[in-house]
């Protein structure tokens, strides 16, 4: 069962605002908001979202940043819009975790949460 979530989405573009959005995590809406077919990174209780051929797409340097910052080693760019997600019970999304917001909003200067 798909269901709505806040989530973290991080544009490539450094023009566009890093914001919290209500998201359905149906597999379709997340192909879209990422531009194409969909692969993921995680974390300890987090995980992003991105295009699996973002190599085509400009890279993310803030979405890098954070994942770098949240404990996780990348052997490769990111690129295009990344979309994070909470880890929920048996495999299931949930909100973004507060701590992933609290550490987005030090790296980038930006008031997320209320």
């Amino acid at each position: 069962m798909n269901a709505i979530y806040n989530a973290l989405i991080v544009p490539a573009q450094l023009i566009q605002p890093v914001r919290i959005e209500c998201v359905d995590t149906a597999v379709p809406v997340l192909q879209k908001l990422v531009a194409g077919n969909i692969e993921a990174i995680a974390g300890s209780n987090w995980h992003a979202y991105l295009n699996d051929e973002g190599y085509r797409l400009p890279q993310n340097d803030r979405a890098e940043v954070l994942i770098r910052e949240a404990g996780v080693d990348l052997d490769d760019f990111i690129n295009g819009r990344v979309v994070f997600l909470g880890h929920g019970p048996r495999g299931e999304e949930a909100n973004v975790p507060f701590r992933l917001i609290r550490l987005a909003e030090q790296l980038f200067d930006l008031p997320l949460a209320a």
